[in-house]
């Protein structure tokens, strides 16, 4: 019975992690941006070894080679002040302070973010089919998107600390 009782656990964590993932069609995420219309693109699009020199090793995990950092430590997940969230890698606008809401999971969340700021693609080292997103101007990692998030999109983009700035109003 107890080996039954863990297939049904497991089951039931896998089918609920199915449920997490946002799939970019028929969600409020558009499709990538042309880097055409983002300023400086060509600018930032660097080498490894050009990232590694310009960043700390944290974000350096984070932004360049898809880690995750440990929930509650960053600083920015109790940011309260207006102003604008940005990569930390090239300082592009990602999110506006008021799409910012308290998740509970110990990484800045927003439910919504500015339009052409990010680009997406498919996660799946989970095994199962997360939406990663990313800096649509250098193509930094910055999280992923959950369908768990408060109206008017219901969506959480969980974002890892490291990979954002803050620039106060």
């Amino acid at each position: 019975m107890a080996a039954l009782t863990r297939r049904h656990l497991t089951l039931g964590i896998l089918g609920a992690a199915a449920g997490c993932g946002v799939q970019t069609q028929g969600t409020a995420m558009a499709k990538d941006p042309d880097p055409a219309t983002i300023p400086d693109y060509d600018k930032w699009q660097l080498s490894n070894a050009e990232w590694k020199e310009r960043l700390s090793p944290e974000a350096y995990a984070v932004l360049r080679k898809e880690a995750t950092e440990r929930a509650g430590s960053s600083p920015l997940d109790n940011e309260k002040r207006e102003g604008i969230f940005a990569c930390a890698g090239c300082g592009y606008d990602l999110f506006k302070s008021e799409h910012k809401f308290d998740s509970g999971t110990g990484w800045p969340s927003f439910w919504d973010y500015i339009p052409g700021a990010l680009g997406t693609k498919t996660d799946l080292k989970l095994i199962l089919p997360r939406t990663e997103y990313h800096c649509a101007r250098c193509g930094g990692h910055q999280g992923h998107v959950f369908k768990d998030g408060p109206e008017p999109t219901g969506l959480r983009y969980c974002n890892n600390g490291v990979a954002l700035t803050f620039k106060p109003a």
